[in-house]
């Protein structure tokens, strides 16, 4: 057996309801913080309730050692502000962040800001952003930095957190030009669950969801009563399909089929706009199997899809229990 072990960051689907938002992330932050979880992933973007850096800081106060998964986008802020932020973590309470670097949001929220980027220009900026995050975070002297989006010159933390505080970076884009930059900076590169899932996985981190009961029939019957096909949720993502150029969205958009695969693979959720990622469905046993081949071929990391309910989240902890590489 592999001696590899996944991390596994809980992502809920965005709430639209904000009486119910903080309470709800804060019930998978807890969840996480007992069951062994990394951190949980925090979304950013113009329609996020509570600013993702805030709403850490409100995890972190209340949990033992979860580590969020912060989404940063250039667009929101500057890398100095991502990097002081980092730094004022580890020094107030020690504990580790996690990066996940975006460029993605709503072509209209762009629009509202004024960005006026490329969809590859976007990707260049995110590289710049990291280098100068890093630079500042590490360099014991003051850094000088000349780019096409981000210049600086005599820049330092005064604080540096120690080598074990230091962020990992993720990014989550499905593009050439996200491939590129990933590869570039060094960072962990995320894909989507491929329906081709046995041959299929070329990056240390996937994004999917689990629906797992200990009997594959039961499991499947109770995903179909959870996830429910709708006009009114197909509609809904059609919509908001016509206001994105993410390309890891096109892809699980165009041409393929909410029908569960034998495999487990099911796009359903997704189609009628209840996650944003495929779902893995099956017994805990299948899904163990699954990732412990999904580990065997590097895999490291996953952003993990959950409905924010206690009884669905202790099943979704059978199946990593059971691969033995969790």
């Amino acid at each position: 057996m592999s001696n590899a072990r996944l991390r596994v960051f809980p992502a809920i689907s965005r709430n639209r309801d904000p009486a119910k938002y903080v309470d709800e992330l804060m019930h998978v932050a807890r969840f996480a913080d007992r069951n062994r979880l990394e951190g949980i992933l925090l979304f950013e973007g113009n329609d996020v309730f509570v600013q993702p850096w805030a709403m850490a800081q409100h995890i972190v106060v209340q949990t033992k050692r979860n580590s969020p998964l912060i989404a940063v986008n250039p667009v929101y802020m500057h890398p100095f502000t991502a990097a002081k932020l980092v730094a004022s973590f580890a020094q107030l309470y020690g504990r580790k962040l996690y990066l996940n670097m975006i460029t993605g949001t709503a072509v209209s929220d762009l629009q509202a800001l004024g960005d006026q980027c490329a969809h590859a220009d976007r990707y260049v900026r995110l590289g710049e952003f990291i280098k100068v995050v890093r630079l500042l975070l590490e360099s014991p002297r003051p850094i000088d930095f000349r780019g096409n989006f981000y210049t600086g010159s005599g820049l330092h933390l005064h604080y540096r957190p120690p080598a074990d505080l230091l962020p990992e970076f993720l990014i989550a884009g499905q593009s050439d030009a996200a491939e590129r930059i990933a590869s570039e900076t060094g960072c962990i590169k995320m894909q989507m669950l491929p329906p081709d899932h046995d041959r299929g996985i070329k990056a240390p981190g996937l994004n999917f969801g689990i629906f797992a009961r200990q009997d594959r029939d039961l499991a499947r019957r109770a995903a179909r009563e959870r996830f429910s096909d709708s006009a009114e949720g197909r509609e809904l993502l059609t919509l908001t399909m016509e206001n994105t150029d993410s390309v890891w969205k096109r892809r699980l958009f165009e041409g393929q089929t909410a029908e569960m695969q034998h495999n487990g693979y099911w796009l359903l959720p997704f189609l009628t706009f209840q996650a944003d990622c495929p779902y893995l469905v099956g017994s805990y046993a299948e899904i163990g199997e699954k990732l412990r081949s999904f580990a065997a071929q590097g895999l490291t990391t996953i952003m993990l899809d959950m409905v924010a309910d206690e009884a669905e989240m202790r099943h979704v902890v059978k199946a990593l229990e059971a691969s033995g590489v969790f």
